[in-house]
């Protein structure tokens, strides 16, 4: 017997203990009968500014992984996003895909991941000139880039807001991230990615493809429609960018 509030599918998400944007983004994209069920990864609020602090924080994102999954799977999700951005980018396309065998070897079930899924969503618009904003510093950023290139797109421009701590990236306000879109943006441009799960992005990026006039990809948004056609939920989802309301 199906869940009552969750009729149609269950979609469980693993974000840091840190984050405070996924739910609330992904939850104003919910479609009736489909219910959303968060996990937490536990990691430190500390500051990311020196190289070693930043490489211990993606260490204890991949560490503790296995057991948010295991938590999150006790309510028989029918698919899993991963919602850590950066690991889903780190150490190129190899390995991500590798990541992702290995999730939906421990889950069981079918994985979604920002990397993934942002190309998923550009090839669905037929674009690969790219800017890129990131909440990340420089060593992310380089992982980010280099993911995109190896998977044959055309990195045109990429900014890194250098957010000190990963519970400050919750902080950029829109207006930061609108200024920084229109700093990326050029005629040479096809599309722009907004990367970073706390980074709160989602309701900037569709008023930017009004104002832009291209598509301007927020990565909870992406995650959630990649996440939704995955499992056949096909519902056009109006006013929250252009990939919910026309793939």
């Amino acid at each position: 017997m199906a869940d009552a509030l969750g009729w149609r599918k269950r979609i469980g998400f693993v974000v840091p203990s840190t984050n405070t944007t996924v739910q609330p983004e992904v939850d104003d994209l919910r479609p009736r009968g489909v219910t959303f069920h968060l996990a937490r990864v536990s990691i430190k609020e500390r500051p990311l500014t020196s190289e070693q602090a930043f490489l211990e924080h993606v260490q204890a994102m991949r560490d503790g992984l296995g057991s948010a999954i295991e938590q999150v799977m006790t309510s028989a999700p029918d698919h899993l996003v991963m919602g850590v951005a950066l690991e889903a980018f780190w150490g190129g396309v190899a390995a991500s895909q590798k990541l992702e065998a290995e999730l939906a070897e421990k889950a069981g079930v079918g994985i979604t991941m920002g990397s993934t899924a942002t190309a998923a969503a550009l090839r669905a618009f037929g674009t690969t000139k790219i800017a890129i904003l990131t909440p990340h510093q420089p060593r992310g950023d380089e992982m980010v880039r280099a993911w995109f290139v190896e998977s044959g797109f055309d990195v045109l421009r990429l900014k890194g807001l250098k957010c000190p701590s990963p519970r400050e990236i919750a902080h950029v306000q829109p207006a930061t991230i609108r200024d920084s879109l229109r700093e990326l943006d050029g005629p040479d441009v096809e599309a722009l990615v907004v990367v970073g799960t706390n980074l709160a992005g989602a309701a900037v990026a569709a008023e930017g493809e009004r104002w832009l006039g291209k598509p301007v990809l927020a990565i909870n948004t992406v995650l959630t429609w990649h996440a939704l056609r995955a499992t056949g939920i096909e519902d056009r989802i109006i006013g929250h960018g252009r990939v919910l309301e026309e793939f």
